[in-house]
């Protein structure tokens, strides 16, 4: 796999002028109808993953070594390059470090690690916390020194500004940005003058999610060092919506020919790279 190759494409996206809306993706043929379609980069998110793989809300119950696995899936699966959630990098800066080589090894472009304190603590799971920014600084520099391929882009991310406010933003991307880290995340912005003060503050490629109305202005994003800019998580969603509702259409007794929104044989076969397929059992077998 030309996993170096994804990660330049990728770094280029970060060094670019534009900003792109990844695709979300979940699985190996969520992966290639993003590619098909033609998205540039893809999203593979924690939520998305807790969802795919253990059926489960985002509550940080998925392990490393789940999530990883999944990561090589999709990866395996076409030639995106992949950005990938690390969430808290399932520990302290250790795992962080862990984190980052099982994820390089699992083919990922890009991946973010977040300075929210994961899982919930007691007493207080309805209620988002961060840690210090000198554990997020630990654990940035830790996830750097993990990583073999430098090409690989290690991403520092926060969603501060709906916690701790604007000047704690500020200063947690800055501390971030001094570590090395190739890009900052940020989640939650909803106003320009939050944009503003932050694309001023901090000079790295900027990577945003969870963005307000006002924000969604791809040629005043791209001013503001905006390189990716998240789409919600619908994908995922509605494969849910509609294998619920061809399920149900089954159980009630609908014949097959007239249930709705049934992928025609000829996508499958593409998407399932059914002529490549044949044409190696004729070859080999």
């Amino acid at each position: 796999m030309d996993w170096s190759g994804r990660r330049e494409r990728f770094r280029a996206i970060l060094g670019g002028e534009r900003c792109l809306r990844p695709a979300s993706v979940f699985d190996p043929l969520s992966a290639r109808i993003a590619e098909e379609l033609g998205f540039e980069t893809a999203m593979f998110a924690g939520s998305t993953a807790s969802l795919t793989v253990l059926g489960a809300p985002d509550l940080i119950l998925l392990t490393l070594s789940e999530f990883a696995a999944q990561c090589y899936r999709i990866n395996r699966a076409g030639s995106l390059p992949l950005m990938v959630d690390a969430d808290h990098g399932y520990g302290n800066a250790l795992n962080a470090m862990r984190t980052v080589q099982e994820l390089e090894t699992a083919g990922v472009s890009g991946l973010s690690i977040e300075d929210t304190a994961l899982p919930a603590n007691f007493g207080v799971a309805d209620k988002m916390q961060l840690t210090s920014i000198a554990e997020g600084v630990g654990k940035m520099r830790a996830s750097l020194a993990g990583r073999q391929d430098p090409r690989l882009c290690v991403v520092g991310r926060t969603s501060a500004i709906s916690i701790s406010g604007l000047p704690d933003t500020i200063a947690r991307g800055k501390a971030y940005a001094e570590t090395g880290v190739d890009a900052l995340f940020f989640v939650g912005l909803k106003t320009r003058e939050q944009l503003d003060a932050i694309a001023e503050a901090v000079k790295l490629p900027l990577i945003l999610g969870g963005i307000g109305a006002e924000l969604e202005d791809m040629a005043y994003l791209a001013a503001r060092r905006v390189r990716i800019c998240l789409l919600p998580h619908l994908p995922i969603m509605a494969a849910v919506q509609a294998v619920h509702d061809t399920m149900k259409a089954q159980r009630d007794g609908m014949p097959a020919a007239k249930i709705p929104g049934v992928a025609p044989s000829e996508l499958m076969q593409r998407l399932t790279r059914d002529k490549s397929y044949k044409t190696w059992s004729k070859e080999y077998l």
